[in-house]
């Protein structure tokens, strides 16, 4: 069986993040390829004889051959596109976030659920041999009790695409915390177990929207998200999260973790590097796990998942709920930040 699949978006996150997966896989082909910008979707499909190119998503989900609709448009229009390729009886796949409130997202996970059909939003760092092996080691209650954490992704220089949509809030609806807070509170919640969040307390900060060239300055362009997002989640099994994300800060270097601390033991895994930190005897015990050196590109990994799930061989890693879960967390956070006071889910 070959399932076909029509793109939304034509893009950067679609060319070097999803494209790989989708034509790495034996079982799926690409038919057609949509954007907004027509010439961007008529210069990729030179590639590929024969897929069909719209300019209008509503006219390729109109397409009955199409099986699965995968998306990598602004943040703003993902909750839009899903729920009507769903409703035309479509599998989905989105780049993240889910959308940008929790309205649109929970709009999304009752489409899928209404439709029957598979909608997961992209988690690639659930992907990594680093976190599956974690995962495992926790699931086998190794670190017991998973009680409080700390992730984030701190960037010294990396603002992206400044002054398009990536820094408008009305179409990215946020700056760090919303770009890069999906991967790494992800991850922390996912390790330990998709906990509810009840609680969050956070800060935003916008302190680079006017230095000079050295960071990316786009005299024109629009800045009004943050630039960096600091906070504190609470969840109903007890357990609490550090949060810290950041575009421009001055730090010694970029990097992006994912920490637990457990009755038994606990890790660090920073940059894709994972440290375990247990005792015996009394003696407390450093561990450094080595994986191979070929591991698939996480992207990929996210995008075979999903196409398995489809075929029905493997379960989803991420429901549509784990998706509302999350958007609510970045919504309230930046709710706390304005408002200057916890926020209760």
């Amino acid at each position: 069986m070959t399932l076909s699949v029509g793109v939304i978006g034509t893009g950067n996150i679609f060319r070097f993040a999803h494209l790989p997966g989708w034509t790495s896989h034996p079982e799926v082909e690409i038919v057609a390829f949509c954007d907004a910008n027509r010439a961007s979707a008529e210069n990729i499909a030179r590639d590929y004889p024969g897929t069909k190119v719209f300019e209008d998503y509503r006219d390729m989900l109109a397409d009955p051959s199409i099986d699965i609709v995968g998306i990598s448009t602004p943040n703003l229009y993902h909750s839009e596109i899903a729920i009507e390729a769903l409703r035309h009886g479509k599998h989905v796949f989105c780049e993240k976030p889910d959308a940008i409130n929790p309205i649109e997202a929970q709009r999304m996970a009752d489409a899928a659920r209404e439709s029957g059909k598979l909608m997961m939003t992209m988690r690639n760092n659930r992907f990594a041999e680093s976190a599956q092996f974690i995962k495992r080691l926790i699931e086998q209650g190794q670190l017991g009790e998973l009680y409080t954490g700390r992730c984030g992704w701190i960037r010294r220089r990396g603002i992206p695409g400044r002054g398009g949509w990536f820094t408008t809030k009305a179409l990215s609806g946020g700056g760090p915390l919303i770009d890069l807070g999906v991967h790494m509170i992800d991850m922390a919640m996912w390790l330990s177990g998709n906990p509810k969040p009840v609680t969050v307390s956070g800060s935003t900060y916008r302190k680079f929207a006017d230095r000079p060239d050295a960071f990316g300055r786009v005299p024109e362009g629009t800045f009004d998200v943050e630039d960096l997002a600091a906070g504190f989640i609470r969840f109903d099994n007890g357990a609490s999260l550090q949060i810290e994300f950041s575009w421009a800060s001055h730090i010694r270097e970029e990097q992006k973790f994912v920490e637990w601390r457990g009755t038994e033991g606990g890790f660090s895994l920073v940059n894709d590097q994972l440290r375990l930190f247990t005792e015996t005897a009394g003696t407390p015990i450093d561990q450094q796990p080595h994986f191979g050196a070929k591991e698939t590109a996480q992207h990929t990994a996210n995008i075979h998942h999903f196409i398995a799930c489809v075929l029905g061989r493997e379960q989803p890693i991420l429901t549509p709920e784990h998706g509302v879960d999350m958007i609510k967390i970045l919504s309230a956070i930046y709710e706390s930040a304005e408002r200057g006071r916890e926020v209760v889910l």
